[in-house]
């Protein structure tokens, strides 16, 4: 989605949060060195995803997937045996991720694309998913080298976090800032006294995913 109701800021419209999210993802994404060409937002509004035209949606990632063939999909977690709970966005997201995946294969599926737009069915050969329940997770991944580069770049989501989230302002002064960055901090795993960060890992069939 575009980020664009999650404030508390009464002075901001949804498209100048929509806007300024933007630029914040842009920031954190120069400050984890990833190009912001590789930056792709579907439009969707904040907070509405699961009442858009389901089918729609999982066609744009469909696409996505077919065009990008990832070797890994980093997805919310939709559950192992059950489903599971995430915020609205989040949970519906997690459930489309994983029928786009599935879908992607189908070279019936969402044929046009073949057909149209010259792209080729496509497996996803392994998944990352993540905010899994504690006892599903199996792969923990040490991020020592990048923790710092983390926490810079969690530091430039300021619409979202600190005194941002009830009263916006770009610039964040020194205190703000550290403060910012020691709450981000604070937010990191800690496994074996190193950094880390923890997924539900599987590879196989998109089918089985919740097995």
């Amino acid at each position: 989605t575009t980020g664009n109701v999650g404030t508390q800021d009464p002075n901001l419209s949804r498209t100048q949060l929509a806007q300024i999210r933007r630029e914040e993802e842009l920031a954190a994404l120069a400050e984890m060195g990833i190009p912001g060409g590789h930056y792709v937002n579907l439009g969707y509004d904040d907070g509405l995803l699961e009442f858009e035209d389901r089918k729609a949606v999982v066609e744009n990632l469909v696409r996505s997937i077919r065009k990008i063939r990832p070797d890994v999909l980093f997805a919310f977690d939709p559950g192992k045996r059950y489903q599971r709970w995430h915020k609205s966005d989040h949970r519906t997201a997690a459930y489309l991720a994983a029928d786009a995946a599935r879908a992607a294969m189908w070279r019936l599926l969402f044929e046009g694309q073949i057909i149209q737009e010259g792209l080729r069915e496509y497996m996803i050969p392994e998944y990352l998913f993540y905010d899994s329940a504690k006892e599903d997770e199996n792969t923990w991944v040490d991020i020592s080298e990048f923790v710092e580069k983390r926490i810079n770049a969690g530091a430039k989501y300021v619409s979202q976090f600190g005194p941002g989230w009830k009263s916006y302002k770009p610039n964040l002064s020194e205190t703000e800032l550290k403060q910012l960055k020691e709450s981000v901090r604070e937010s990191v795993r800690m496994k074996n006294g190193k950094p880390i960060e923890g997924f539900r890992y599987y590879k196989g069939l998109p089918d089985s995913i919740g097995k």
